[in-house]
């Protein structure tokens, strides 16, 4: 171990992060490939005919952090108050991001697990999130950190994993 980082989120959660060296573990070979659709109403298709539901946590909580930004807003800059009530929404935040993380951390590991090849469509998500009807749905369900946890994890395990054209 060279290092340890403390480190203090906006909802006053401590978390220790360790740098570690670890032998790099090869998944053995698989027969399977697989082709991964991404989509607002079912997170994602399967080529094999699988639709799998994002959990959307900002669409559950949406009503209760109106309330909470209402309630934050009407306190005084600098009050005990009003860093309670930022410490409430901070923490209504950090359950969302944890709720989301944990369910792609899920998702992507299963894939990798199964599949020997792995294809994703390449898609503009900063250009979609542009969209003003469409950017809360597509920020809710965090294509671009699924993209990034099956290529770690692909390159961790040895898969074969590939980005074609949307077009």
């Amino acid at each position: 171990m060279s290092t340890v980082t403390v480190i203090k989120d906006a909802a006053n959660r401590y978390f220790l992060s360790f740098v570690i060296e670890s032998n790099q573990q090869l998944l053995p070979s698989s027969p399977d490939s697989v082709g991964i659709d991404l989509g607002i109403k079912t997170f994602a298709v399967l080529s094999s005919g699988e639709k799998v539901d994002a959990p959307k946590p900002l669409k559950k909580r949406i009503k209760r952090l109106q309330k909470l930004s209402r309630n934050l807003s009407r306190k005084i800059r600098g009050s005990n108050r009003y860093e309670r009530a930022r410490v409430r929404k901070a923490k209504l935040y950090a359950r969302m991001k944890d709720t989301r993380k944990d369910f792609l951390h899920k998702f992507s590991t299963r894939i990798i697990n199964e599949n020997q090849v792995i294809v994703l469509e390449d898609l503009n998500v900063s250009g979609m999130v542009k969209n003003r009807k469409l950017s809360k749905a597509i920020s809710d369900l965090g294509w671009r950190q699924f993209r990034t946890f099956l290529e770690g994890k692909a390159e961790k395990y040895g898969r074969d994993f590939r980005v074609i054209s949307r077009w």
